[in-house]
């Protein structure tokens, strides 16, 4: 995957070595029973910010990451029934789309997106978070 490093599962915990987990203390996934939540995932790789000002394939990235961490705890990207997007431009709704078409289109999760004013690193157009459910 991209230069990041593999998933882990410690317990219910799924760490992927993300510079922004340790720092705030935090695991990439957590599974509860038959249900994962994903944290957000931006396309940080390596702790650099990939795809500077390219909103779909941040996202793209991001979705990488997030699905590594489902399938680290045992389930496929069909398991998924929510996707959370954040995005700091009205204008990269349609891209962060196309993404989620291309990923999991096929999947059709229940799906939000919201614009926030900011995410940790100014270099980030999109944050996304999924659940995924072992029926």
């Amino acid at each position: 995957m991209m230069g990041q490093a593999s998933c882990v599962r410690e317990g219910t915990r799924i760490f992927s070595g993300g510079v922004w987990e340790e720092k705030y203390g935090y695991a990439r996934a957590v599974v509860a029973g038959p249900r994962v939540v994903v944290s957000g995932c931006t396309a940080t790789v390596d702790g650099e910010v990939r795809h500077v000002g390219d909103a779909y394939q941040q996202a793209m990235t991001a979705f990488e990451i997030a699905l590594e961490a489902v399938e680290t705890a045992g389930l496929a990207r069909e398991d998924v029934v929510m996707v959370r997007y954040y995005v700091v431009d009205d204008s990269h709704y349609d891209a962060v789309g196309s993404a989620l078409s291309e990923v999991l289109g096929h999947v059709r999760p229940a799906c939000t997106g919201v614009k926030v004013a900011g995410l940790i690193d100014p270099r980030m157009l999109v944050e996304i978070e999924i659940e995924a459910f072992r029926a």
